[in-house]
């Protein structure tokens, strides 16, 4: 229960409820009654349980929160209180919710999802499609499609359960070699894909099955079904190959323990029970004692991808040492986190259409057909975020060693704001994490799949007791989390929605942590004292003004057509452009108030927009031919242009708030007449854009030219990639490197705005030469001391620094 528990609260990062978890556990069942009789004492104890969980529930009337009587309460208002159907209870959620109807509360037939009205999650098979996205993504950075190429498969599960019998009807690719349940012992030693899938999707379709349906006569020679319950089992010589078997006889267990360690490329949870420890963990520390006699160690696993679509099949110590040993896998909770996401869903959507139906808009019949008919959409708004989620792990992993000081610092953060306990989640201590930078490892992805889930509760707890989330800008984002055609026909009922704040929150969390990764708040919040509020804004206004979105969903659609790792690579550039503009925001926010996103973004836009199509024209040669070779080494790997171009543009773009400041001004530098909000209003922040078109163009292109010419004249462009290089072990030298990066983006400013003034009708090429003459004696001084730091191996902060400290001398 515990387990489940954790597994559970980590799981809910990616919806909107959190609090409390539990579980209903009947511990005195009749002894020597039949399967009924035991069946009306569970249901009978079930209906106590949550009857005494209503007991004590705030309801709600309209707005306002009735207590429940008799009740002394210590804690604030809180009407949110949802049950969701699990192991032995998966049958009990019209049971639940009769008990919802007979004490009038408030969330109807919303309390408990599926039932007679809501998603059936066998039917629509979203858990197993959910973990299918992590086994997709493993194999894919693998280079292998395994909806293209056939596989080799073992098993744990049958094809009567929901998440077995749906994951393994998820490819045509699929040669499953053995597999168990807690009856039978499936072997294939060869197995043929098509017909071997068209005998599990008949099992599928029986109202029950278990491995003794199998068509013998489709089994591949040396195959059979084998009872649990058999004294021993005699195995063929094509059954000992595939297995690796060294006897002829085994045990059904010691047969099940040969299965789990089979050399096959995909293993695959779809049961109960824990069969995978870690080697230095004994039997009793995972907790199941049923299954002490068929578990592995991690150690043993020859399986490259462990895909969980049920729950605590590993341990977490046997996950992060099967990782290390080369496996890929990420957790339980990441994997078959869709069941509860389209819960979430589920219930929003009713806590919404029961509104509608308050006020006369809908009809029940019309709610329930409404529901039934968004259910295809649901599941894409789900598996979109098993996508993301996957995608985050392995973008992060991929990082390796290099992000573990940043990725360290996240962890103590968290642990210092008690939220997070490195001993009961299974993460070193800070010197295991320094013996292991000093040897170049990395964190696994378990590990990271914990740091991601806490780093989103963290993140949603801090927006959701600040004032964004009723900024007008961010409102918008709870139409994402609904199906189009609800925010089309109830946008008020949307907009005014119970959980409006929180489903605010859990949207911008999941988007911001997912394309920045699990340390970027908490890292941004170290360098630059922002609140979280703060950090949110500027990261919706760097998004949204660099169009990152199209730009990440179009890198996306060349899954299994490009290399992963290029996939990787691109989607890297594109966070590194949202976190450059993001930083620059944010340090011209300081002192000032809470940044405008609608005004940023219509006035930084159009100038982005403008850059990006005129890049070529403006940067200097050098920068223009690293475009250039970019575009062509990412071509050259099958990226098609029209994702090249864009990408190759990225470390450029990230500039366009500063070279929109400068234009704005003509000449001036202060970006924080853009990035806040102040009384000069709307009208100022759109002026610029509307003004003479032409002359605003002209204007970018020339600001745009002078920024970057005057960059790579002055050898600013090397000075940046040399500040970037330099250590950042811990916080302090983190701050220090921030605030150097920041010193050397201010003088860059400052000089830019000199030379445009520098001949202030002539063209950009002949205001720099007219600026260097200017400063001739102190730009060959400067020149001379960049190529002797050029020649150290690895110029240090006291190098670096004297070096930005001459910048203010050139007038």
């Amino acid at each position: 229960m515990l387990g489940l528990v954790k597994a559970q609260r980590v799981k809910n990062a990616v919806i909107v409820p959190v609090g409390s978890k539990g579980g209903f556990v009947a511990k005195r069942l009749p002894a020597a009654a039949g399967r009924d009789a035991v069946q009306r004492e569970v249901v009978a104890c079930y209906r106590l349980f949550i009857s005494g969980l209503l007991d004590l529930t705030d309801n709600l009337a309209g707005n306002r929160v009735l207590p429940p009587p008799d009740v002394v309460r210590f804690d604030a208002d809180d009407p949110y209180l949802v049950v969701a159907a699990d192991k032995g209870t998966a049958t009990f959620s019209d049971i639940a919710n009769e008990i919802s109807a007979a004490y009038n509360f408030w969330l109807g037939d919303a309390f408990a999802s599926g039932g007679s009205a809501g998603y059936d999650h066998k039917k629509m098979g979203i858990t197993a499609r959910g973990a299918w996205e992590s086994v997709k993504r493993h194999f894919r950075e693998l280079g292998k499609d395994i909806q293209r190429a056939d596989f080799s498969v073992a098993g744990i599960g049958d094809m009567g359960g929901d998440v077995f019998g749906n994951g393994m009807l998820l490819s045509k690719h699929i040669r499953l070699i053995a597999a168990f349940n807690h009856r039978h012992i499936f072997i294939d030693p060869d197995p043929n894909a098509a017909a071997s899938y068209r005998e599990r999707q008949r099992l599928f379709n029986l109202p029950r099955s278990s491995w003794d349906d199998y068509n013998r006569k489709l089994l591949s020679a040396g195959g059979g079904v084998y009872e649990r319950s058999a004294k021993s089992i005699e195995l063929s010589k094509q059954a000992r190959q595939v297995l690796g078997a060294t006897r002829n006889q085994y045990a059904p267990d010691e047969l099940i323990n040969l299965i789990l360690r089979a050399e096959v490329e995909l293993l695959w949870n779809g049961g109960i029970g824990t069969y995978i420890k870690a080697s230095d963990e004994t039997h009793a520390q995972a907790q199941d004692k049923n299954n002490d006699g068929v578990r592995v160690d991690a150690d043993q696993l020859r399986c490259k991808v462990v895909g969980e679509g049920g729950n605590l099949g590993m341990t977490q110590l046997a996950r992060i040492e099967f990782c290390m040993r080369g496996g890929l896998c990420y957790t339980d909770a990441i994997d078959n986190s869709a069941g509860v996401d389209t819960s979430d869903h589920e219930v929003n959507i009713k806590i919404l259409l029961n509104a509608a139906m308050r006020s006369k808009q809908l009809q029940p019949e019309q709610r329930n057909r409404l529901l039934a008919g968004m259910q295809n959409q649901v599941g894409e708004m789900v598996l979109a975020n098993n996508y993301a989620q996957a995608q985050t792990l392995s973008l992060e992993a991929a990082r390796g060693a290099q992000a573990m000081p940043q990725q360290a610092r996240a962890i103590a953060a968290l642990e210092a704001g008690g939220q997070l306990d490195r001993a009961i989640e299974f993460l070193p201590e800070a010197a295991a994490i320094d013996e292991r930078i000093e040897s170049g490892r990395h964190f696994t992805r378990p590990e990271l799949a914990v740091l991601l889930s806490y780093s989103k509760m963290d993140l949603a707890r801090r927006l959701l007791d600040s004032d964004a989330l009723d900024d007008g800008y961010l409102a918008a984002e709870i139409d994402r989390y609904f199906p189009p055609r609800l925010t089309r026909r109830f946008p008020r009922l949307v907009r005014s929605h119970r959980l409006r704040r929180e489903i605010i929150a859990t949207q911008i969390t999941n988007d911001l942590v997912s394309v920045m990764g699990p340390t970027f708040h908490l890292r941004m919040a170290m360098l630059t004292a922002a609140t979280a509020a703060d950090i949110t804004r500027a990261y919706i206004a760097a998004r949204d003004l660099l169009d990152a979105p199209k730009l990440r969903a179009a890198i996306e659609k060349l899954d299994n057509q490009v290399d992963a790792r290029v996939q990787m690579e691109m989607l890297e550039a594109s966070a590194a452009a949202v976190e450059v503009c993001v930083a620059g925001l944010l340090r011209a926010r300081a002192g000032g108030g809470p940044l405008n996103i609608r005004r940023l973004v219509a006035a930084i836009g159009p100038t982005r927009r403008r850059l990006q199509s005129r890049l070529a024209a403006a940067l200097g040669p050098n920068a223009r031919a690293q475009m250039q070779k970019r575009m062509a080494e990412l071509t050259a790997k099958r990226v098609p242009a029209a994702v090249a171009t864009p990408v190759a543009q990225l470390p450029w773009l990230g500039y366009a708030a500063d070279i929109a400041a400068l234009a704005r001004n003509k000449g001036g530098a202060d970006i924080a007449a853009l990035a806040t909000r102040n009384k000069g209003g709307a009208d100022n922040a759109t002026g610029g854009a509307r003004a003479g078109g032409a002359t605003v163009d002209a204007t970018v292109d020339a600001t745009a030219a002078v920024y970057f010419r005057l960059r790579e004249a002055l050898g600013l462009d090397w000075l940046e990639r040399a500040i970037d290089a330099l250590p950042s072990a811990d916080d302090w030298h983190a701050r220090a490197r921030f605030a150097l990066a920041g010193d050397l983006r201010a003088s860059h400013l400052a000089l830019t705005a000199r030379a445009l003034a520098a001949g202030r009708h002539a063209a950009p090429d002949a205001r720099i030469t007219a600026w260097l003459d200017a400063n001739r004696e102190a730009v060959a001084a400067l020149k001379n001391m960049t190529a002797a730091m050029q020649s150290e191996p690895a110029p240090d902060f006291a190098m670096l620094s004297v070096l930005i400290a001459e910048l203010p001398r050139l007038h």
